[in-house]
């Protein structure tokens, strides 16, 4: 192990502040059961408040206030036709971040 490689390393990481407070707001986002919830149901298509809000037996209201602190971090996106607005995520890294924490979360439990 390289110390002086390591610390290059870190120091590289986090020069970027701008970045790094992006990252650590993405999971602190993520760090709520119900936006989980909101993200595993649009890994599975694009959705409007209404489907959304049934099949996760919650208020419009509710889903709708929690989408928005997930688009203020980019996690998912709207895609709106007239009145109606779509949902989805953002793009794979969403997806994958999802799916990598869940992994990693299942087989430590």
């Amino acid at each position: 192990m390289d110390l002086e490689k390591i610390k290059e390393e870190v120091d590289k990481f986090t020069r970027d502040e701008k970045v790094l407070n992006h990252l650590s707001g993405i999971f602190k986002v993520l760090a709520d059961p119900t936006r989980l919830r909101i993200i595993y149901t649009l890994s599975m298509g694009e959705l409007c408040v209404t489907d959304i809000s049934e099949t996760l037996e919650m208020t419009q209201s509710s889903i709708s206030h929690q989408l928005a602190i997930l688009k203020s971090r980019d996690l998912i996106k709207v895609r709106k036709v007239g009145r109606k607005s779509y949902y989805s995520l953002d793009d794979d890294h969403v997806l994958s971040l999802f799916e990598g924490g869940y992994e990693h979360a299942s087989h430590k439990h």
